[in-house]
């Protein structure tokens, strides 16, 4: 049985999906959409199929999700932030979606529909797919992720990919007045006071435990005496000029990245500014091990009197965030390295 040129048509902007009112429209009758189920094409959510009997593509599922939902709904949370592009959630089932309050939640197969009374927020059109903002696909994410640490590593990536504004997140926050919202107002104060990554907040964390050293600047700016730039350390103890470096290659796309991150510092070093030097496998070994070489060096280095000739500016908001970060970050760390919450 040939299909009509409108179904040929539809199924190609759908990757092969078609729902069964799409196909009633194009004119097939009842009999022959249930003839050709089973022999030419698969049943892959009700009233769905894919136009084929090999096992859906990941994309496949994807737009027989949103055909489920109808054209008000739009992928959120986890799932639309693997949509945008964030290495922090993978594609995992089952798949988010929300709809405007006037329909009712339901779960079907692996697509969990939520109704939702915040639906002011702008779509994204990506072919037959509808997904929502990236600032509140974040927040909520966030909020539904397990550990913290990967709720972190969300929005920390958000952040530094400068790929939402600061703004927007606390924004959504503010919107969602619900459960979960200490711990992402927690995340973004992280993020505001300048932790970039998960091992720079897990060294954030580790020398806020400290009863000796003093507040640490998150990634600050460092001029060398000839008016150069010089690395930004993660963190940096301004009293005695002492940087700390995270290196970690699991933190860095290639190997290019990984040497860059092993040598960096010896800018640093050059102009006499005390490095230290320390990994996340390390810490997570030997969390007591690791902060006392931070300790002792930091004592060293106020011991020799001199402090290297640079000049150093902190990231804006350190000032105002730094108590709450620190504060926050000593309670984690203390509670246990890696826990999520």
């Amino acid at each position: 049985m040939d299909l009509p040129q409108t179904v040929i048509t539809v199924a190609r902007a759908q990757a092969g999906v078609v729902s069964r009112a799409q196909l009633l429209a194009a004119g097939l009758t009842p009999e022959a959409i249930r003839w050709r189920i089973g022999r030419d094409w698969r049943l892959l959510l009700p009233a769905v199929y894919a136009l084929q009997t090999g096992p859906p593509s990941d994309h496949q599922r994807l737009v027989g999700a949103q055909l489920l939902a109808g054209e008000q709904a739009w992928f959120a949370g986890r799932t639309a932030v693997h949509l945008h592009g964030l290495r922090a959630c993978s594609l995992d089932l089952p798949f988010t979606m929300l709809v405007p309050d006037s329909h009712r939640s339901r779960r079907i197969a692996w697509v969990d529909v939520r109704s939702t009374s915040l639906t002011g927020e702008p779509l994204l059109e990506r072919g037959p797919l509808r997904l929502g903002c990236l600032a509140r696909s974040v927040v909520d994410a966030a909020a539904g992720l397990p550990s913290e640490r990967d709720a972190r590593a969300l929005v920390l990536e958000a952040v530094q990919r400068r790929l939402v504004r600061l703004d927007d997140l606390e924004l959504w926050v503010d919107a969602r007045n619900r459960r979960g919202s200490v711990r992402l107002r927690r995340l973004l104060a992280e993020a505001a006071a300048g932790a970039w990554s998960v091992p720079e907040s897990d060294l954030l964390a580790l020398v806020a435990r400290s009863a000796t050293l003093p507040p640490a600047w998150p990634n600050p700016l460092v001029t060398g005496p000839a008016g150069e730039s010089l690395t930004s350390p993660d963190a940096w103890f301004d009293d005695v000029g002492m940087a700390v470096l995270v290196q970690s290659r699991q933190f860095h796309a290639g190997a290019l990245d990984w040497d860059a991150t092993v040598v960096a510092g010896s800018d640093l070093s050059a102009v006499r500014v005390v490095v230290v030097g320390v990994t996340p496998e390390a810490i997570a070994r030997d969390l007591e091990g690791q902060l006392r070489r931070i300790e002792l060096a930091h004592e060293a280095a106020r011991r020799s009197g001199t402090r290297a000739p640079v000049t150093v500016t902190p990231r804006p908001a350190v000032a105002l965030q730094a108590a709450a970060v620190t504060g926050s970050a000593a309670g984690r760390v203390s509670a246990g390295w890696g826990q999520g919450g």
